[in-house]
């Protein structure tokens, strides 16, 4: 079956950094694309970034542009979410998903999440 695991979640103080990774088995992987998204407590969960089955086309929410990078690893089955400039607004349980197109309305496997905590 699929499975979707999450790793590198944390605490850490406003203004730092965090890489998240996502590996990803039971797929073909590069026939997915891929997202992370992201629910704080309270809120609806949010798409955070996406990206396209060979790594070549991405997409970020307005909130992260600038400051979050995804990127994947086809070789490896594996997403990462490399955040910078961490904001307390940032703080959030953070999935990964695949879906079929980077255009997808409904992602159709998720991980289990990751706890991000930003101090200020």
């Amino acid at each position: 079956q699929v499975q979707l695991v999450e790793s590198g979640g944390g605490l850490v103080q406003a203004g730092g950094s965090l890489r998240l990774s996502c590996a990803a088995s039971g797929l073909t992987f590069s026939g997915n694309a891929m997202g992370w998204f992201r629910q704080a407590p309270g809120k609806e969960r949010e798409v955070v970034g996406r990206i396209s089955q060979s790594g070549g086309v991405t997409r970020y929410a307005d909130s992260v542009k600038g400051r979050f990078t995804i990127s994947r690893d086809n070789a490896k089955n594996m997403v990462y979410l490399q955040m910078n400039s961490l904001k307390s607004e940032d703080t959030a349980v953070y999935y990964c998903a695949a879906a079929a197109s980077i255009a997808s309305i409904s992602w159709s496997h998720w991980g289990q999440g990751t706890q991000v905590t930003v101090s200020s």
